[in-house]
């Protein structure tokens, strides 16, 4: 044990600042104590952050370290990539603090609630996964950053219900069709050791970033790794062109790599340009096959070759070693199931190897040489286990959990069921005491949403569910059109269709699931979900009262005009042009059509 939070608080509550709330928020975490820490680049120090101050610890002493940062709350910390400087966001500017002389720099000035400097808007954080908004140079003594121009954004006004007497939080939210935050990315230097930068007065001058704001206004990603260009993704307002261009720091000039379009949506991958270690070129992930596919380029963008072909059904680029030889990947052609693959670049009519075979969920975090390994899988047979590797499959041990093994395993059925000509992954959870000459009332457990699998080969996943099947029982989930993992046509037939082809789905899914299942008694058919799920569970009581009986909606969207710009207008497009699709699928829409009980 190196520190606990107990240790540094010394029985104090934790404060977080309302920015750091938000920041929690965005990135779904929702426990207190060290959420995170870094690592420097050799691996001696520990970053770590906790009730707005920040700490290293030595690993070979165990040394722990206040850093003396000036008064305020903190945001995003990052050691540079030399490890020998921290940086940090405090009110609404970036500083440096140099861990060996303990003076703090500031790098940006003029940062404000209205232009903050350093800062992901908010539909970065809670819709393109960047977390963050500032970015080291390789060579530690530069900085990108955005400034965000907030003042034409909407400020909606959230109180706290269980808190109902404290004022409520302002935030800068950008409903659909209205305006957005005006992002701009810039480049400075840090101060000199004398305190002095390129403007004279410590603070060094900013080359920003040319493209153009008024097709692309969504900044998607910044990659600026040795020996490669800074490079930026930017998008089109209605998502259906993104283009990775490559910034001339020194100028601000920008020159395009390469544009991906289509005429729904281009789904948007932060893991994505990965460029090799040489800077000679970098991994792209294109949906030109339907389904991905990972392609190589040559470092002006252009097209190589095909590293991991379309038929495999890649999910995600997990790792690329230090070298640039071995790539770490998942993918199954079976969307209820995640397995590990190994590729060697070099070896361009080589096949991958998996690393996975049992059906299940696995995901895997490399060391940078790719030395060690840790699998984590989750599977049908137990809870979810942390297996530790060396090169070649060696199994060093296994990472301690708390996780229980539940006495008596949930009792699922995977099945691919068809309806309509189309196939669709369905899971159907029984009672533990089931009778099958009975007839059961059924509960739908829906998302049936883009983004998100609700069918998966992980028995930690049917635990709620199979209690509840416990209770008296057959619950179902299917995931219908829309849902990841089946290709672009498949993910893109809901387009400015929420209103209609995810409920079909379910409906069609169910009556199927009927017929296979005759136990499931059809005439009592409740439905339950969250978020996309509890928004389809309200919709499927108002508009089909003949299948559903009753309703649980958890958190749902009850009017897309009032859902955030990045996620909506992705999916139903720009308002006011679209339109009809925004009252189609508005909840307020159907709801005088609503005779069920609905909760």
């Amino acid at each position: 044990e190196l520190l606990t939070p107990a240790a540094v608080l010394k029985g104090a509550a934790e404060k977080l600042s309302p920015e750091e709330k938000a920041a929690r928020e965005r990135m779904r975490i929702s426990v207190g104590g060290f959420t995170n820490f870094q690592l420097s680049e050799d691996g001696s120090l520990i970053l770590l952050s906790l009730s707005g101050k920040l700490y290293t610890v030595e690993r070979a002493t165990k040394t722990v370290r206040e850093l003396p940062t000036g008064k305020g709350f903190l945001l995003d910390p990052k050691f540079s990539p030399d490890g020998k400087k921290v940086s940090y966001v405090r009110d609404n500017d970036i500083y440096v603090l140099d861990l060996a002389t303990s003076i703090e720099h500031r790098v940006t000035t003029g940062g404000s609630d209205l232009t903050p400097h350093g800062v992901a808007e908010f539909v970065a954080q809670e819709e393109m996964a960047r977390f963050t908004g500032y970015w080291w140079a390789p060579d530690s003594v530069r900085i990108v950053y955005q400034e965000t121009d907030q003042k034409d954004v909407e400020v909606w006004h959230v109180a706290d219900p269980i808190h109902p007497d404290a004022k409520p939080t302002s935030f800068h939210y950008p409903r659909p069709g209205k305006k957005n935050a005006h992002v701009k990315l810039g480049v400075t230097s840090l101060p000199s050791p004398s305190g002095r930068g390129a403007g004279g007065e410590g603070i060094g001058e900013t080359t920003w970033i040319q493209w153009d704001h008024a097709k692309y206004p969504y900044l998607a990603s910044v990659r600026w790794s040795k020996n490669a260009p800074l490079c930026l993704t930017v998008q089109s307002r209605d998502q259906r062109e993104l283009v990775v261009l490559e910034a001339h720091p020194a100028t601000g000039k920008t020159t395009t790599l390469l544009t991906e379009k289509s005429p729904t949506w281009v789904n948007l991958r932060q893991e994505v340009p990965r460029w090799l270690p040489s800077g000679d070129g970098f991994l792209w992930v294109s949906e030109k096959d339907d389904m991905p596919r990972l392609e190589l380029r040559s470092k002006n963008g252009k097209f190589r070759r095909v590293v991991v072909n379309a038929d495999l059904g890649l999910q995600n680029l997990v790792s690329l070693d230090d070298k640039g030889d071995e790539l770490i990947f998942t993918a199954s052609t079976n969307p209820t199931e995640s397995q590990i693959y190994r590729f060697h670049l070099g070896d361009p009519i080589g096949e991958p190897e998996p690393l996975t075979k049992e059906p299940g969920q696995h995901s895997a975090v490399f060391a940078k040489n790719h030395g060690l390994y840790v699998v984590t899988s989750r599977t049908m047979k137990e809870m979810p286990r942390s297996l530790v590797y060396r090169r070649g499959g060696k199994l060093v041990g296994e990472l301690p959990s708390v996780a229980e093994n539940p006495d008596r395993p949930p009792v699922v059925e995977l099945v691919a069921i068809k309806a309509k000509d189309k196939t669709f992954h369905a899971a159907v959870v029984f009672p533990h005491h089931y009778e099958p000459r009975k007839k059961y009332p059924v509960i739908v457990d829906v998302y049936g949403g883009p983004h998100h699998l609700h069918v998966m080969a992980a028995e930690n996943r049917w635990l709620l569910d199979q209690w509840y099947a416990d209770q008296g029982f057959i619950v179902v989930a299917l995931d219908g059109r829309g849902t990841p993992g089946r290709g672009a046509t498949w993910e893109r037939s809901i387009y400015q269709k929420f209103g209609s082809v995810p409920l079909d789905d379910q409906v069609a899914g169910l009556k199927a699931l009927g017929a296979k299942y005759p136990s499931m008694d059809l005439a009592r058919v409740g439905i339950d979900g969250w978020s996309f799920g509890g928004y389809l569970a309200a919709l499927a009581v108002m508009r089909r009262p003949d299948v559903f009986q009753a309703g649980v909606a958890g958190a749902p969207v009850c009017d897309w005009l009032d859902y955030d710009t990045h996620y909506t207008e992705r999916y139903l497009g720009v308002p006011p042009k679209a339109d009809a699709a925004y009252k189609d699928g508005s909840l307020l829409t159907h709801a005088a059509d609503l005779k069920r009980p609905l909760m």
